[in-house]
């Protein structure tokens, strides 16, 4: 009998311990189904003009000129990558978000190209990085580097997932569900951390509970903050097969990251930080700094906030980075900084405009509505370098008016 009873204990705290989720959702876009439109509440555009942007630019990145507007490439008549046109590759990274926007817009085909050129040609089919991605190929699929880009992964399996809610699961490959769970199993089940080169270990530091900027070698000591995303981790303690709990906790522990990295003055996070927050710069690459990674920063805290509503930190974090930005000048704020503020080049980019456009949805700050019309009137990026601020655009655009959403909820 005291065997019987200890078993139990044993039972329920295993079940406690992977239990789909620990603290209830209470607030945000996941309980209201109320998604923000800035383009409707601080410029007055009407639903058609708005309607009208979002599909003209779909077309524009997906079925535009080949040499100088389209992002999305067919293959045949069943596959499809995001290019890189400056360097002619194919990363992770594009793919992932071309996936998302494809989902948020209801895009089954172009989805379904995408994923089974990224299944096809991306994706390790053994070995030790089995189900990761390699990082970038070239457009024939041949792959240029099997390393893993984090990100990547974390967003691929939210696509999949959000896809299996909106549109059901099919057979083989396009039974989303089962493919983002390989994937996020995959994530936690390689070696926990090693210095050695040629051992591939976990996407996600299990004691740290946060993603790492790539798992193999010294690469998975540190992190980007650009990689965390932990209103997608709330999805998967909701929606994966296990792990539950540890998913909750690293939306968690991303909250208090991103507090941590970014600076108390100027809202601005370094490129890659440690897991305690502070700057590092492994690779003496100028990490240090906010540069291209940091961009998407603010996106993403702003996203969290609308959709959860757990941190109300985003708030302060979005005003002191908008307010930092409004005093470099709308429309001419450099793209480069150091964390104090210190500009590093005079550029003025469409991504990060359309990053601190995103950004309003969480900021009370007095002038967003400033940021909110300069992205709106904002030319779309054309030409050789159109890829990065492309797909920034993209995913703004579908953020501030309204369109990236929770399905299945």
């Amino acid at each position: 009998m005291k065997e019987i009873v200890m078993l139990s204990v044993v039972l329920i705290t295993l079940s406690s311990c992977n239990s789909k989720q620990q603290k209830p959702i209470q607030k945000g876009s996941f309980v209201t189904k109320v998604y923000p439109n800035l383009f409707s509440e601080l410029l007055g555009k009407s639903q058609t003009e708005i309607d009208k942007k979002v599909n003209d630019t779909w077309n524009y990145f997906f079925y535009g000129n080949d040499s100088t507007q389209r992002l999305y490439y067919p293959v045949g008549d069943d596959m499809a990558y995001i290019l890189d046109v400056n360097n002619n590759d194919v990363r992770s990274e594009g793919i992932s978000y071309g996936m998302m926007i494809a989902l948020q817009l209801d895009k089954k085909k172009e989805f379904d190209c995408l994923w089974k050129w990224t299944k096809t040609y991306m994706q390790h089919k053994e070995g030790q990085r089995k189900d990761y991605f390699a990082w970038h190929t070239r457009p024939d699929g041949t792959k240029l580097d099997d390393n893993s880009a984090s990100d990547g992964e974390e967003w691929i399996v939210t696509s999949l997932f959000l896809a299996s809610k909106r549109w059901g699961d099919g057979q083989g490959i396009f039974n989303y569900k089962a493919e983002a769970q390989a994937i996020l199993d995959a994530m936690l089940s390689k070696t926990e951390s090693s210095n050695d080169t040629q051992v591939v270990t976990n996407i996600f530091n299990r004691e740290k509970k946060q993603v790492v900027f790539v798992p193999i070698g010294n690469a998975d000591d540190f992190t980007d903050p650009s990689y965390h995303v932990p209103h997608f981790y709330e999805l998967w303690a909701l929606w994966a097969d296990k792990n539950n709990q540890f998913w909750s906790d690293a939306a968690d522990t991303s909250r208090i990251f991103l507090r941590r990295s970014t600076h108390p003055v100027t809202g601005l996070n370094p490129d890659y930080a440690n897991f305690d927050g502070t700057p590092t710069d492994p690779f003496k690459g100028g990490q240090t700094n906010s540069l291209y990674d940091s961009w998407r920063v603010i996106m993403n805290v702003a996203v969290d906030h609308v959709w959860f509503e757990k941190d109300d930190r985003a708030v302060e974090h979005a005003n002191h980075i908008l307010s930092f930005f409004y005093k470099q000048g709308i429309g001419k704020y450099g793209t480069l900084y150091s964390l104090d503020g210190t500009s590093l080049n005079n550029d003025h980019s469409t991504g990060l405009v359309a990053m601190n456009a995103a950004g309003c949805l969480c900021s009370t700050f007095e002038k967003r509505k400033e940021f909110v019309e300069e992205f709106w009137n904002l030319p779309l990026p054309e030409g050789k370098y159109r890829y990065y601020d492309g797909v920034l655009y993209m995913l703004g655009l579908l953020q501030v008016s309204g369109n990236f959403r929770i399905y299945g909820n």
